[in-house]
């Protein structure tokens, strides 16, 4: 399933960025990219989300976007390419940044999408990879 979850997400490189946007090749945000793989895997979001601001309930403190992780993905210690990774952007802040682990080893990559560059497959260099503090895994829906 993980490797499905990287060659879909992939096939979503250049959409444009577009705040709670979630269409391929017209607009996603980070979050958008997830629910897009999700519904490629799946067929259909486990939850709608509500509307959001760009600031992810920063001003209240509260983590509502790895409380929404929690509850549709399974947490992992380590991250392996397809899982989902959980940015907290700046010290103190709540997590509001979410990527895909494209490549692992010696030279990590991860897609994701942000303002100013819509959805692209970069290096999971140091000052992003210091950021993450939560990987999760797609579900197996399937029993297997």
């Amino acid at each position: 399933m993980r490797g499905n979850a990287v060659a879909e997400a992939r096939a979503w490189l250049g959409t444009p960025y577009r705040h709670q946007a979630s269409v391929r090749g017209a607009g996603c945000d980070c979050l958008g990219l997830v629910r897009g793989v999700w519904r490629a895997l799946y067929g259909h979001e486990p939850e709608a989300p509500p509307p959001y601001t760009p600031d992810w309930s920063e001003p209240q403190g509260e983590e509502v976007l790895w409380a929404a992780a929690l509850r549709h993905l399974t947490p992992v210690d380590m991250a392996k390419p397809g899982d989902v990774l959980l940015f907290r952007l700046r010290t103190g802040a709540v997590a509001k940044h979410l990527g895909i682990m494209a490549e692992g080893g010696a030279t990590p990559r991860m897609i994701h999408a942000y303002a100013g560059h819509g959805v692209t497959e970069s290096p999971l260099t140091p000052p992003w990879a210091r950021r993450i503090v939560a990987r999760f895994r797609f579900p197996d829906l399937t029993g297997d």
